[in-house]
Order: C-alpha cells, then sequence, then structure tokens
C-alpha cells in the first residue's frame, strides 16, 4: 500500500473536486450532486486558516487519491451532533475520485492515515463518521481502518451507522 500525504484543499482545486462529486460512484452517497458554484460556496470556508472545517486532498506518491475533510464535531451547527459535549471530538467524510481505485484497501488506507494525522494532535480524542446504514463497503472500509459501530442515529441526512475510532484504538 503507498504511503499517503496530504495537502490541504486549495481553491484551484474546486473545479476537480466538482468533477469528482458529480462521479456516479460519488453522487450516489454524496447528494444532492452540486453545482460548481456551490461547490466553490461550501467548500471556500474551508481555506480559511481559523476555520474548524478542513478539507484536503489525499495524495499516494503525489498523485490525487480523493478527498477528506474534517470538522470538530461540538457545535457543528445544522442539527448535526446537538448533543455532543467533547471538544476534542473530530468528524470526517471521505471518498475516493475514481471507481476503479474502489474495493482495493486504499479508502481504508486513507481513512488510517488521516484519523493516525488527527491524532497527531493531542486535543484530540475521538475521531468519527457516519455512513449510510446501506453503504456496506464505506463500513467496511471504516472498520479496517480501525473504527467500530456504535449503531445508527437520524442525521439531518437520513439515517446513519455512527462509527468511532477512539485515542489508543
Amino acid at each position: 500500500m503507498p504511503s499517503i500525504s496530504f495537502r490541504p484543499l486549495q481553491s484551484t482545486d474546486f473545479a476537480m473536486l466538482h468533477d469528482w462529486l458529480c462521479r456516479p460512484h460519488v453522487a450516489e452517497w454524496w447528494t444532492p450532486v452540486p453545482t460548481l458554484a456551490e461547490v466553490e460556496a461550501d467548500f471556500t470556508p474551508m481555506l480559511a486558516p481559523d476555520s474548524p472545517d478542513l478539507g484536503y486532498i489525499a495524495l499516494p506518491d503525489g498523485h490525487p487519491l480523493g478527498f477528506i475533510q474534517s470538522y470538530v464535531v461540538m457545535g457543528s451547527g445544522d442539527g448535526w451532533w446537538e448533543d455532543e459535549r467533547d471538544p476534542g471530538a473530530r468528524g470526517i467524510d471521505q471518498f475516493l475520485a475514481q471507481a476503479d481505485q474502489l474495493n482495493r484497501g486504499l479508502g481504508s488506507a486513507m481513512v488510517r492515515a488521516f484519523a493516525d494525522q488527527l491524532f497527531a494532535d493531542p486535543a484530540v480524542t475521538r475521531v468519527q463518521t457516519d455512513p449510510s446504514p446501506r453503504n456496506a463497503r464505506a463500513i467496511r472500509s471504516y472498520a479496517k481502518a480501525g473504527f467500530r459501530a456504535l449503531g445508527e442515529v437520524v442525521t439531518p441526512d437520513g439515517p446513519a451507522l455512527l462509527m468511532v475510532r477512539e485515542r489508543g484504538d
């Protein structure tokens, strides 16, 4: 498995990100499919140096593999995780850019490397994600990356399987 690094999202990535989000294997789970203007509006806040929401392009051996983002769970707003009281909890969302990259262990490697990077910050206590309960591929990928399922929850996007990896897992 190649070593995976992450570089911060840049505004010059927006057209590529839009293209990726329109691909059927991504659009199936990352809905609704946004316009380029919506990508720019949604992802521009991640570019601010003081943003609690951060986006990255995953790069195994220097080539774009996919997108991954992190956010502070507590206070994330818009009906998300309203009961969270742990300021060290971080949420992640991700996808691989190419359909032919699926089922090869690359997603698990990307998520594992990214969670390890998040845990390098001593303030981070937990990393969580919330795939659709119907997205068996994502659930397997997160489990292979060290996440465990806590159970189904209701989110503003509908039912989700809350999965977590604690510091030290």
